[in-house]
């Protein structure tokens, strides 16, 4: 077992661990260490319930277990779903010493955190991430929260969880489409802050699709030790949180313009990742082999790498300027100043909208 820890401020009391194993999820003595509440409220969806709830049930043995079923999709991550939530742990008499497991993707774990965070003011959580994308990447670091018609992740709250306990043995029944779009987050730490971590994912790309677990062990350990290091050093990602976010202010709007329905949110990123290679390379950041590089290896992971033609790039450039992460009426956008190494950076409204005109399928 690989175990990672979360070092955050004001000391050990709210640093919490990370546990990759093959088969976690069936470990008896590691589930009810790392959960050990008598009232436990599991939150899943329709998709990961029906594989994987009564092992994780089994595990947590004569415990009080209620489970909230939410539907599975980005379209649903609304304060409905968080609502929902609430209607189980009131209905269930749950106190503030209760605990909500998030058990699923990203998705999963954003409204289950948010509901934590939320109900009786605050109580526990422990992420049990399902997907590559929730393993590698938002798990960790406590971000929370829900969708709003108008624009993504738009109403939440920073709440850290108690432990994140990732099986990889549950990535064998991941769909080929969200393996791929988790491997987006996996590239995006390859080309914030590490450049060796690139060139790894480019020799060890074709183990990492055939699902060798060594590798993907080795992978995700890495993604979550860059993760939690960024956290500790800046956990409501007052400066550099925010480099995790790039490729993401791009694919954000992407995905409010098509209703969160056609891109998974891997995908969306890939597409934003491209963008923020183009907008790097326009200002002399990097060079074309570098973007081209960056394109290749998105691409053999089975990632769009072009914008669909009906997605107009003013109407990007408008969906942006909705993103949490302008400031004072100014986008903030994620800039690659050489390769494998990103800074927080502004840029003209028409070097974006050149950049998003580049990345789209018409210019293919």
């Amino acid at each position: 077992m690989s175990i990672l820890t979360v070092n955050l401020p004001a000391g050990k009391s709210r640093s919490y661990p990370i546990l990759i194993e093959a088969g976690l999820l069936a470990r008896t003595e590691a589930i009810r260490e790392h959960l050990p509440a008598q009232q436990i409220c599991i939150v899943t969806n329709d998709t990961i319930a029906p594989l994987y709830s009564d092992t994780l049930k089994r595990a947590l043995g004569d415990k009080t277990v209620i489970e909230v079923i939410l539907k599975d999709g980005e379209a649903y991550k609304n304060l409905a779903a968080v609502s929902s939530i609430f209607d189980a742990l009131i209905t269930a008499r749950f106190n503030r010493d209760a605990l909500i497991v998030a058990l699923g993707g990203g998705v999963v774990g954003d409204i289950a955190g948010y509901a934590a965070a939320s109900y009786q003011r605050g109580i526990a959580c422990v992420q049990i991430p399902t997907t590559v994308l929730s393993q590698v990447d938002s798990s960790v670091g406590g971000k929370t929260g829900v969708n709003h018609p108008q624009g993504k992740n738009m109403i939440g709250a920073f709440h850290q969880p108690q432990a994140v306990l990732i099986d990889i043995n549950v990535l064998e029944t991941l769909p080929a489409r969200e393996f791929s779009a988790g491997l987006a987050e996996v590239i995006k730490y390859g080309l914030i802050n590490d450049a060796p971590f690139f060139a790894w994912l480019e020799n060890h790309l074709d183990k990492i699709m055939a699902k060798d677990a060594d590798t993907l062990r080795e992978m995700i350990a890495h993604c979550c030790q860059n993760k939690a290091d960024v956290v500790a050093a800046d956990e409501r990602e007052s400066g550099q949180r925010a480099l995790l976010n790039l490729g993401h202010t791009f694919g954000h709007a992407i995905e409010s313009l098509t209703g969160y329905k056609r891109y998974l949110h891997g995908e969306a990123v890939s597409i934003g990742m491209v963008m923020a290679a183009l907008l790097s390379e326009q200002l002399g950041h990097i060079e074309v082999a570098d973007t081209q590089r960056i394109i290749d290896l998105l691409d053999r992971a089975n990632l769009p790498i072009v914008l669909d033609a009906d997605l107009s790039p003013d109407a990007i450039y408008q969906a942006m300027l909705l993103d949490k992460k302008v400031a004072q009426g100014q986008l903030r956008l994620i800039i690659m100043q050489h390769f494998g190494q990103c800074v927080i950076a502004g840029a003209s409204q028409a070097e974006i909208l050149k950049a998003i005109a580049i990345a789209s399928v018409n210019a293919a």
